[in-house]
């Protein structure tokens, strides 16, 4: 169908658009809150940790988090500043940059992930039921592939 939305296609979008600009807000600020972390930081050192030992080329990690290049690299910056993460020039390719996670982003990174847990739980998951949850898990992979393709 093209042209304007059907009642349903707008009230859908924008629940989504809606609820996970609130859900965010909501979840930045406990974790701000409970490890001093900022929404932004968070997908970094998750993404980061979930690599193991193995440092992650900084273009690749923003399209992994979804980023613009110029916006990550400024983020990075003060994520090595505060001792998060190490950015150090590629060991191929000189002209771009991989970053490593230090043990102490890793440390910090695993304290977040559990403080987190409960206001995930609080915020999301125990706000739905069982076919809820699987159908919003349904529906996000088979946007995500979607949007991926």
């Amino acid at each position: 169908m093209e042209g304007r939305l059907n009642a349903l296609e707008l009230r859908a979008w924008r629940g989504l658009i809606e609820t996970t600009a609130l859900l965010r807000y909501r979840s930045d600020r406990l974790l701000m809150a409970d490890s001093g972390l900022s929404g932004s930081d968070y997908p970094i050192l998750v993404t980061l940790h979930e690599r193991g030992d193995e440092p992650v080329r900084s273009v690749e990690l923003a399209g992994l988090i979804g980023w613009e290049q110029s916006r990550l690299s400024h983020h990075l910056a003060r994520m090595e500043r505060r001792g998060l993460i190490r950015c150090q020039t590629h060991r191929a390719d000189s002209r771009g940059s991989e970053v490593h996670l230090t043990a102490e982003g890793r440390a910090t990174c695993l304290d977040a992930a559990t403080a987190h847990s409960q206001p995930v739980r609080t915020l999301f998951a125990d706000a739905l039921d069982g076919p809820q949850l699987e159908a919003l898990a349904d529906a996000m992979e088979t946007l995500r592939r979607h949007l991926e393709d």
